[in-house]
């Protein structure tokens, strides 16, 4: 055994081993229970981040832990490459622009270069330990997941839960798509707020303030709430649009904030899905005056193609030289942005698919509380983004790089023409119908939108379960568990389960666990605009992954964690002490397995016919700790399980079991060898116990140990395979006792320490009090002596109405 731990060569060597040997495998034909994982898919736009090695490494302890409790573990990893992120990454490494390249050119370009960069994405995944099988493996762009994602829009809209409407929406002009609900992010902006005065008809002017005045070529009515006395004659009247010399109705309404800056509303088409509503509601012709690219189009008169920011300086400078504004005040408001540019979102009219499903909010409710959620809060979340949902579900994207909606339109009659499942998947752009339109004709127009990335990520259960058979599928449908972080249990984990209603009539997994984000050393959101991002790669490098793994563990699930170095240091301190522990363990275990000489029929690594009582005391406190472990882990407390183990490692295993019996170790000469066999039991189980409870942690170090030694007595090829630890007896009496000798020996150190003795140094005479029956006093008391090193120990038995349960008297 080295004399120290190397871990950047222990874990390129274990993370090889694993994959070579298959220890993470699902074995498809295997009788044991199934334990599924949802597996998130990393998106494919750059290198893992912080994030990642945090959220995955929770997913991880428990998958672990379901592994090493007998589950055969299903535990497929795919990669997310169909997105927006995906796309402008390749844009960014290729230096090109999808929307200016043939549309198939463009996605032979993304697919090439996702197969050239995938393997080292990948890579950073096993080099944090995930246990996934990474032979069950999809990216949900291949032609599996279109296949799937394409069933899925053509299944809904035979239910009739898919419609095609030219209306406004919502429209990124940086991505220059429509984006859905759930792709929006407020965002603090400082701005002006613009006091713009109108004429009216009634030969007095109004005046409106807005954020906004790069619209007002857009402008089709004013509001004013009908409760305002200080407006309320202008009801009924028109104003004059500045520059056009164009009348809109000055009209009541109850939805006007009187109290926003002048309490008058100009609407505009379209500042918000405000403008969108009261449009319907007062029957106003829109008048758009927005290209896709940002850009003001012809009917922004003298504005025309200018940038919104750009329009929005040119009107005010216009609007000053008029003597149109009244004053300005900065502000900062809260905006929609889109949340992979931060781009502010603009309202469009084009035509885009939608899901129909706001008539299904309360089932969806319903679903979302039949599963059991961890933490159980997070359920909150979910229930209040399905409450304040405003608009069916957008589907529809107008990108090259996505999967294509499988379906045609007849070039004579207008009809719709779906893909038919068994030519599925398809590209409309280059297929064609398997058959004639019902009006005879053969000519079609390809449908040119693509899938919202959404629309095929909330199917990852039906991904990778139907990489297996029909048989193997109904084992694996509903799934154990999804794993995911809290900022996108509105994106992913209610599209899933909205899939899930439609197409499975049931929840797509029993269980959820929700984790937090991992944030800067201040508590601030990572982003590299900001300069604080921290790379895994650099950590592991500096430390291990075992070491950032440590980290992971120290929230608990849910709750977010500031990045501090020192607790990876704390990480490389457990793996070192670990190691030297073992080294003594394992020095003092060699001859553990051989005949005992005084009886040879009997093995030392069966258990002895006599067990020492501080032996017992050991063995019943670990099994307490594993019984703690075990239901914490149940209920995804991992941190609870890192920091019990942790703590039982550093205090009772290292500071006291291990001093208590080396004088048996070292002297069986004169204690016998009785005595020795019961220390190295205790040992042997104590040590591969608290390995076992760390393993889904810190897997790494942890298989070192077992390899080192623990795999030719256990006869498993993994500690990763072993039996989770069981619970064994419990032994109150020994833990009583064990716990006196320890409050002895603390009390002892004490005395020592204060008087800048040497913890070696002898002692005459130790008076030990308590409760405990004198019997068992006698069993403890020569590995008392040995431990203290005193010459005497006087023990006196404490009354049961005693106030203390132990003490002790030190004479020096």
């Amino acid at each position: 055994m080295e004399k120290q731990y190397n871990a950047k060569e222990s874990e390129e060597k274990w993370m090889e081993f694993w994959e070579k040997e298959n220890i993470y495998k699902f074995d498809a034909n295997s009788k044991s229970e199934i334990y599924s994982i949802d597996t998130p898919p990393p998106t494919v736009s750059g290198k893992m981040h912080l994030g990642h090695s945090f959220s995955y490494s929770q997913q991880d302890f428990i998958a672990r832990f379901q592994r090493m409790s007998g589950k055969n573990v299903f535990y497929p990893f795919g990669t997310d490459a169909n997105g927006l992120a995906t796309e402008r990454m390749i844009e960014k490494m290729k230096n090109v622009k999808g929307q200016f390249m043939k549309r198939s050119d463009f996605v032979e370009l993304c697919l090439k270069t996702l197969e050239e960069i995938r393997a080292d994405f990948v890579y950073d995944w096993k080099r944090i330990g995930i246990s996934a099988d990474f032979n069950i493996f999809y990216t949900t762009i291949d032609r599996h997941s279109q296949k799937i994602s394409q069933k899925s829009f053509l299944q809904l809209y035979k239910m009739g839960r898919i419609y095609k409407k030219k209306a406004p929406f919502i429209w990124c002009p940086e991505c220059q798509t429509a984006i859905a609900q759930v792709e929006m992010k407020d965002s603090e902006r400082q701005s002006n707020l613009v006091y713009m005065k109108f004429d009216t008809t009634l030969n007095e002017q109004i005046t409106i303030a807005t954020t906004r005045p790069e619209l007002l070529p857009s402008c089709v009515a004013i509001h004013i709430n009908p409760d305002d006395k200080r407006y309320k004659k202008f009801i009924g009247a028109k104003a004059i649009i500045p520059f056009l010399n164009r009348e809109v109705k000055i009209t009541a309404n109850k939805d006007v904030d009187m109290e926003f800056g002048s309490g008058i509303v100009y609407h505009c088409t379209f500042g918000d899905m405000d403008d969108v509503r009261w449009m319907e509601e007062y029957n106003i012709e829109p008048i758009e005056i927005l290209n896709k690219n940002g850009t003001l189009n012809e009917k922004a008169g003298r504005f025309k193609g200018l940038y919104v920011k750009e329009a929005r300086k040119a009107v005010i400078k216009a609007l000053e030289e008029e003597k149109r504004i009244a004053k300005t005040e900065s502000i900062k408001h809260v905006v929609n942005v889109h949340e992979r540019c931060d781009t502010d979102i603009e309202i469009l009219t084009t035509e885009q698919w939608f899901i129909k499903y706001l008539d299904l909010k309360d089932d969806f409710i319903k679903f979302g509380r039949k599963i059991k959620w961890y933490p159980e809060h997070m359920r909150i979340r979910y229930e209040n983004w399905i409450h304040g949902l405003k608009w069916d579900c957008n589907i529809s994207r107008q990108r090259h790089f996505g999967i294509p909606i499988p379906l045609w339109y007849c070039k004579k009659c207008s009809e719709i023409i779906l893909a038919e499942e068994k030519q599925l998947p398809v590209d409309p752009l280059t297929d064609k119908p398997l058959s004639n339109c019902k009006c005879s004709s053969n000519e079609f127009i390809a449908e040119k939108d693509v899938l919202d990335t959404w629309a095929t990520s909330s199917l990852t259960p039906d991904i990778a379960i139907e990489l297996f058979n029909d048989k193997e599928q109904k084992k694996l449908f509903p799934m154990s568990l999804r794993p995911q972080a809290h900022d996108i249990i509105t994106f992913w984990l209610f599209n899933t389960v909205v899939k899930s209603y439609f197409h499975h009539k049931n929840i797509p997994w029993k269980e959820v666990m929700i984790s937090g984000w991992a944030l800067d050393p201040h508590g601030k959101k990572m982003s590299k605009s900001k300069g604080n991002v921290i790379e895994p790669r650099e950590m592991i490098s500096k430390y291990s992954a075992d070491a950032l793994r440590f980290w992971a563990a120290g929230s608990r699930l849910g709750d977010d964690l500031p990045f501090q170095e020192k607790d990876l240091v704390t990480g490389q301190k457990f793996t070192t002490k670990i190691w030297n522990a073992s080294k003594f363990a394992f020095m003092h275990l060699s001859d553990y397995n051989k005949d005992d000489k005084e009886n040879k029929k009997e093995k030392q690594k069966e258990k002895p016919k006599k067990i020492e009582l501080m032996d017992r005391w050991i063995l019943s406190k670990i099994s307490r700790l594993a019984k703690e472990c075990t239901e914490n882990l149940m209920n995804y407390e991992y941190s609870h399980t890192k920091l019990a183990t942790e703590t039982f490692f550093w205090h009772t295993f290292c500071d006291n079991y291990l001093e208590i019996i080396k004088d048996r170790l070292y002297n069986s000469e004169k204690r016998g060898i009785s005595p020795k066999i019961s220390a190295q039991y205790g040992l042997y189980h104590s040590l591969l116990t608290i390995i076992k409870l760390m393993a889904p942690i810190t897997p790494f170090i942890t298989e070192e140990l077992y390899q080192l030694y623990y795999k030719k007595h256990e006869k498993i090829k993994s500690i990763h395979i072993a039996d989770w630890p069981s619970i064994s007896l419990i032994d109150e009496n020994a833990e009583k006792v064990g716990d006196f000798f320890v409050h002895i020996l603390q009390q002892v150190r004490k005395v020592k320490s204060e008087s800048n003795m040497s913890l070696k140094k002898p002692i005459k005479k130790i008076t030990a009090k308590g409760r405990i029956p004198k019997e068992n006093f006698e069993e403890i008391k020569e590995d008392l002596i040995a431990t203290t090193n005193a010459e005497e120990i006087v023990f006196e038995q404490l009354d049961e109405k005693s106030d203390k349960e132990y003490d002790a008297i030190v004479e020096m």
